[in-house]
């Protein structure tokens, strides 16, 4: 097993050396708390290190602005190393999954996807169209589990969130949409959150290796350069 590392000590910590390759890696939370970023800077140390991502965008969130702050000075030799897919649909989406193998090299080391739930969220219009689109989610995460093992390649996925209400009616917890699923898939899990101080966020390791942990998490900020676990910046 190999480790795409984050370029953040803490987090590295966190997750044992880094984003684990031949596995699913699912990062999940509200806006604004650096999905994007962190799947950005796990993208740049790849092409640092020589190793390709191909990074699928479905969420229409990639930005060139965005990776040039994060890549800074390595700007013209990380940006060939990333290979940018932007699917339309989730269809179109599942259509990509089952033809990746086309790009996979001894070269590619990370496949990320931002995000995994963003064309499933607009597909779905009504309850009774919910159990295709997980059937169908199952799917293509069971086509990217096998490419993941079969190649040795490390996933990772970003999820948007929604609240799940309490009996009282009150906002409880916070879960990554298709949570079952996802979780089903996903060997680590890392949970975003905001905190009071601000620009502070947490980041909370739920699942690590196939078993679910509890009480390990860090703190990081989200910087023009991306994430740091440097509080001071």
């Amino acid at each position: 097993m190999h480790l795409i590392p984050t370029n953040c000590h803490s987090i590295d910590q966190l997750l044992g050396g880094g984003i684990p390759s031949g596995k699913i890696t699912l990062v999940y939370g509200a806006y604004n708390t650096g999905k994007t970023s962190f799947t950005l800077q796990c993208s740049v140390a790849c092409a640092r290190k020589r190793l390709k991502t191909l990074y699928i965008d479905s969420d229409d969130t990639f930005s060139t602005t965005r990776l040039s702050q994060i890549a800074f000075n390595d700007l013209n030799a990380v940006s060939p190393k990333i290979i940018l897919f932007k699917p339309k649909t989730f269809q179109e989406q599942g259509i990509l999954f089952e033809k990746l193998e086309r790009y996979l090299s001894n070269t590619v080391a990370l496949i990320a996807i931002d995000t995994i739930t963003s064309l499933y969220r607009i597909s779905l219009k009504g309850p009774e169209e919910t159990f295709t689109l997980n059937r169908e989610l199952n799917r293509q995460l069971a086509i990217l589990t096998e490419i993941a093992k079969k190649y040795d390649v490390a996933l990772l996925l970003t999820s948007q969130v929604h609240s799940i209400m309490t009996e009282e009616w009150s906002l409880g917890r916070i879960e990554p949409v298709a949570t079952r699923v996802l979780n089903f898939w996903s060997q680590n899990v890392l949970y975003l959150t905001t905190t009071e101080k601000h620009p502070v966020r947490r980041m909370t390791l739920e699942k690590h290796l196939g078993k679910k942990v509890k009480g390990i998490s860090c703190s990081y900020v989200v910087t023009l350069t991306g994430i740091s676990t440097d509080l001071e910046q």
